[in-house]
């Protein structure tokens, strides 16, 4: 007589279990994520309740009940006002320029930190290259000004001892422009390693000895085994990035700033803050909400793109 296929002995069990039993048994991992999700519920979800200050004519002393509904008329005054084409340009323009130079660069680096075989050097190497992430954007600016100013700075010093003219770095428009990206680049090259180093662990071995196999050097092995196996990763990394198109760092931006090079320091957020001490907080409002919808825009549709192209996405 054929016996009934069961159900292995230890699932019985777990099918019986609810909710309250895993409560009991992992309390101390729940009470762990309870300050963490009250401060996402307050900061991050009862914080939707202020965008209702786009859409009035917000005044402190009257507050939210008190104040008037103007719907979309505050919206009509933030895209006619003169700085917005501006700073919507600007934003625009440092963020490709992030992108198109800043994106590539942690990709780059994981692949050349990933063929380092002397353990010391390579732990050394990207201990040195994490540092510049925890730095502040003050101490960068501050330190910035000392190494590019013009006359004293250090930079300026090396050029001029060497025969050559000083350079403005800061202090002029262009070179403005040139010294932000490359400290962007500095900033925040190492940290992003992270991500695709643990994406390149998870390779498998047995590709790169076929690849030895057929002959494929190391670059070969790069180009046809390491990116293709981390390119889910790098999709998902420039969706995300995408999506900051319409935002971009105002600490960065306003470290960097001087009264010599104006003319790409009025971004976004930069303009948002200051409307909002301006005390224009219906303005300062309706721009961020503004430039929330177009970032969240921006992610769906390069997630929609991406599933077209057979990448997973993000969603």
């Amino acid at each position: 007589m054929p016996f009934a296929k069961s159900k292995p002995a230890e699932a019985l069990p777990l099918q019986k279990k609810g909710a309250l039993f895993y409560f009991k048994r992992d309390w101390q991992l729940y009470a762990l994520m309870l300050l963490p999700m009250v401060f996402i519920i307050v900061f991050k979800y009862l914080a939707y309740t202020g965008l209702s200050v786009s859409f009035l004519d917000y005044k402190v002393a009257r507050g939210y009940a008190g104040s008037e509904f103007v719907g979309l008329e505050i919206f009509e005054k933030v895209f006619n006002h003169r700085d917005f084409g501006k700073a919507v340009f600007n934003t625009l323009l440092l963020n490709i320029l992030d992108l198109i130079f800043s994106f590539p660069m942690p990709i780059i680096l994981a692949l050349m930190l990933n063929e380092i075989r002397v353990k010391w050097f390579k732990r050394t190497t990207q201990t040195l290259l994490y540092l510049p992430h925890f730095l502040s954007w003050v101490v960068i600016g501050a330190t910035a000004y000392q190494m590019f100013t013009t006359g004293t700075g250090i930079i300026n010093v090396l050029i001029t001892n060497a025969g050559g003219s000083d350079i403005p770095f800061l202090q002029e428009d262009g070179w403005w422009l040139f010294t932000y990206v490359v400290i962007g680049i500095w900033q925040t090259m190492g940290w992003g390693t992270i991500i695709y180093l643990a994406a390149i662990t998870n390779v498998n071995a047995e590709l790169y000895e076929a690849a030895k196999v057929d002959g494929a050097n190391r670059w070969q092995q790069c180009l046809h085994v390491t990116l293709p196996c981390i390119r889910s990763t790098i999709v998902v990394m420039l969706i995300m990035q995408l999506g900051k198109l319409m935002g971009g760092s105002f600490e960065r931006v306003l470290a960097l700033s001087n009264a010599k090079a104006t003319e790409f320091t009025t971004t976004i957020p930069v303009l948002v803050y200051r409307w909002f001490q301006s005390n224009k907080f219906s303005e300062s409002t309706a721009l961020g909400l503004f430039q929330s919808v177009i970032g969240l825009i921006l992610v769906l549709v390069s997630d929609r793109v991406a599933k077209k192209l057979g990448e997973g996405g993000l969603l």
